[in-house]
């Protein structure tokens, strides 16, 4: 292992989604709404529902190994496996400790993060830290959740946001770092607006107050990110910000400024929320639609509980 690397870049992506569908009509037999109030309110039209039986720890393992195989490297060159989480049942092990075993790993360090929303940019931050300080080689990243697991589905207001998935990337040690400078932090004062508390223990947001400051203080933060990386907006080829509702991505992405040929994900339409995988999820999606080029230029904005937000620019494979 080398004392120190110049950077880290990512050298492969890979998701995964349950197999069962929930769309907006099956969601108009459960709860009083309508699959016209869930498209103008959210743009989701349909999500992805685990199994009673289908663990955090798997959908992340089963996304863990779809981006090894797209790396194309050896399992056993894993030193770290990271995995941002905020709804897995188990409080122990890590959920990352049950993917290292699943994978076969030896002696990785392994640990979980728990910042919801804008787990897997802290997660991705983390990752590209302990790569240059010479803590690790190969790290795999990884944002899994089943909120569908928290979800009061008799509650019309986040019942038709949430869903379940994962996505995953690997870091490797590189000359040319291909993550750029994490700008992270809180706003201590919208600490409840986004919960899984007791003692439901279900999924609950104030709308209003994330929508506002979506709005009002992602654009800024975007800004700050992209100014870190030493580029400007011309410079994004990628938008992939925290898959929370399509009516809150159209207009901060509108705000931005960025080239009209941009692409921004929009992997909500047909994901849902899946909190710490969305970012991860659209990326891996994106990329085997082929909607994304090879080596395209990508800013990244996770926020939501906490309240969190974490952004980087990076370069995708």
């Amino acid at each position: 292992m080398n004392p120190t690397s110049p950077g880290s870049a990512i050298i492969g992506v890979g998701h995964h989604r349950p197999e069962r569908v929930l769309t907006n009509h099956d969601l108009e037999k459960m709860v009083e709404t309508s699959d016209d109030w869930i498209r103008r309110r959210t743009g989701i039209q349909e999500r992805r529902i685990a199994g009673d039986a289908e663990t955090v720890a798997e959908m992340a393992t089963r996304a863990a190994r779809s981006a090894l195989s797209d790396a194309r490297i050896d399992p056993a060159e894993v030193t770290q496996v990271i995995v941002a989480t905020c709804s897995d049942d188990e409080r122990s092990p890590s959920t990352a400790g049950r993917v290292a075993h699943a994978l076969g790993l030896s002696a990785p360090a392994a640990f979980d993060i728990g910042a919801a929303c804008s787990g897997f940019g802290h997660a991705l931050a983390v990752a590209d830290q302990g790569i240059r300080a010479g803590a690790s080689t190969a790290t795999l990243v990884i944002g899994a959740e089943k909120l569908s697991a928290v979800t009061d589905f008799t509650d019309r207001t986040t019942c038709v946001l949430t869903a379940d998935g994962a996505g995953a990337v690997v870091l490797r040690a590189a000359e040319e770092p291909g993550i750029l400078p994490v700008v992270w932090g809180t706003v201590p004062e919208l600490v409840d607006a986004v919960t899984i508390s007791p003692p439901g223990g279900f999924f609950a947001q104030d709308g209003r107050q994330v929508l506002g400051w979506a709005l009002r203080e992602a654009p800024g933060i975007a800004q700050q990110v992209v100014e870190a990386a030493g580029l400007t907006m011309e410079d994004i080829d990628v938008f992939v910000p925290h898959q929370a509702n399509l009516r809150m991505i159209e207009p901060l992405a509108a705000s931005l400024g960025l080239r009209e040929d941009a692409v921004v994900a929009d992997d909500v339409i047909t994901s849902g929320n899946t909190s710490a995988a969305t970012i991860p999820l659209a990326i891996s999606r994106m990329r085997e639609a082929g909607r994304v080029p090879s080596g395209a230029t990508a800013l990244l904005l996770g926020f939501g509980g906490g309240f969190s937000y974490a952004g980087q620019v990076v370069r995708l494979p």
